[in-house]
């Protein structure tokens, strides 16, 4: 929520709001928005003059685009059985989501969501470790860097919300825009795929300026690394070299599911909620500042008397040397589903972050936030790793062309 303070923070976790990656707010790093500016030279291309974001190019849509009120997000197990067989369902899922994000209304006549571009409809499609488990001859295209999701301490896993062949991102201005892509990906594919799990998220409007806030009630995604700057996005996001050849040009996305426990924060006092957080809950801006976005220096504060040691964006980013190197781009939403089986509140955050090293990245800021006092008020129950695969580049081309053709 605040933090993002470019390490954006994740947390532990279950503790995990953040942690699991992010944590809610607190992990405003981690958390947040994200916001992630277009960035020039960086993001797939311009948007159209009618406000579609273009489908084709080096990069996928939604990774850099500037994000959606409303986003959703579902992982798949794959069906189909054989390498050929997957390439054409590849094919045939590139084919939709290129129809749908150009502005095309799904099958659905009494669907108008999509009739006109107005939506900024992103699609943004990802393959997960058990993508490579040897059904499809894929064992040695599996990059290293590219492994199951492990239970981080104080995660509480849920089987049937984790992991997945493939992951699908729809983001969007209007939340029926996302529902209405995602039943009409799953009609395009009966037979061929299976949702594994699924989740729903959305934006709050910043108030009254600034980052939006999370349900904790803090600012969340203060700081964010320079998405208008190539080199970063190079060194940060975008895997290159070090990758195998077909993943060239993707991006490492980390799903987590996080729920806060929103009666047992509502009942921590407004300071030491700030305490916890490193930041003012009304402006957000850092204990020792005046305004959200203050600079941070904890070279004048080494013995935490006004940024506790252990609060959320000290540990999300400690600003040490080397600690620019974990820093993540995230693209988090809230989630509210009402009430959970016991009365409470059932509310909390899907985490996205991309990288192009979630070892190096993601898992380093997860370590850092074990043990935060976020943590006992946040649990992570699902999520997983994924690839998210280089761009679509032309009407020839195709997700996964490149890796199933290695």
């Amino acid at each position: 929520m605040t933090e993002s303070d470019q390490s954006r923070d994740v947390r532990p976790g279950r503790r995990a709001f953040v942690r699991g990656a992010a944590s809610v707010v607190g992990a405003a790093g981690l958390i947040g928005t994200v916001s992630v500016s277009a960035a020039s030279g960086t993001r797939p291309s311009a948007d159209s003059a009618d406000g579609r974001v273009p489908f084709h190019g080096a990069h996928q849509a939604g990774i850099l685009t500037p994000q959606q009120p409303f986003g959703g997000f579902a992982a798949f197990d794959v069906l189909v059985h054989g390498r050929k067989d997957l390439a054409a369902l590849l094919e045939k899922l590139t084919a939709r989501c290129r129809t749908l994000t150009a502005g095309v209304t799904p099958k659905d006549p009494d669907v108008a969501a999509l009739q006109a571009p107005k939506d900024r409809l992103t699609i943004t499609v990802g393959v997960g470790a058990s993508l490579f488990d040897g059904r499809f001859g894929l064992e040695g295209a599996r990059p290293p860097g590219l492994t199951r999701m492990p239970r981080f301490p104080g995660d509480r896993l849920e089987p049937g919300g984790c992991h997945g062949d493939l992951s699908v991102q729809v983001c969007a201005q209007h939340p029926d825009a996302v529902l209405h892509v995602v039943r009409d990906l799953a009609r395009e594919t009966a037979g061929l795929l299976r949702t594994r799990w699924r989740v729903d998220g959305f934006l709050n409007p910043p108030r009254p300026e600034g980052s939006p806030r999370s349900f904790t009630g803090f600012k969340d995604g203060t700081a964010h690394p320079d998405t208008a700057s190539a080199r970063e996005m190079n060194r940060l996001v975008w895997v290159g070299p070090e990758g195998p050849d077909w993943a060239r040009g993707g991006s490492y996305q980390v799903l987590r599911t996080i729920r806060l426990r929103a009666e047992a924060w509502d009942g921590v006092p407004l300071g030491e909620q700030e305490r916890i957080f490193g930041r003012r809950k009304s402006t957000g801006a850092p204990l020792d500042g005046r305004k959200e976005s203050d600079p941070l220096d904890y070279g004048r504060d080494p013995q935490g008397r006004v940024t506790p040691l252990d609060s959320h964006i000290r540990r999300a980013n400690p600003r040490t040397p080397g600690s620019e190197d974990s820093v993540l781009l995230r693209r988090s939403y809230n989630v509210d589903r009402g009430l959970a089986p016991d009365g409470t509140l059932d509310v909390g955050l899907v985490f996205c972050c991309y990288q192009q090293d979630i070892a190096r990245q993601f898992a380093t800021v997860q370590k850092r936030l074990e043990g935060e006092r976020f943590a006992d008020f946040s649990t992570t129950t699902g999520g997983g790793y994924f690839l998210a695969l280089p761009g679509v580049t032309d009407a020839s081309d195709w997700y996964g062309s490149a890796l199933l053709d290695s």
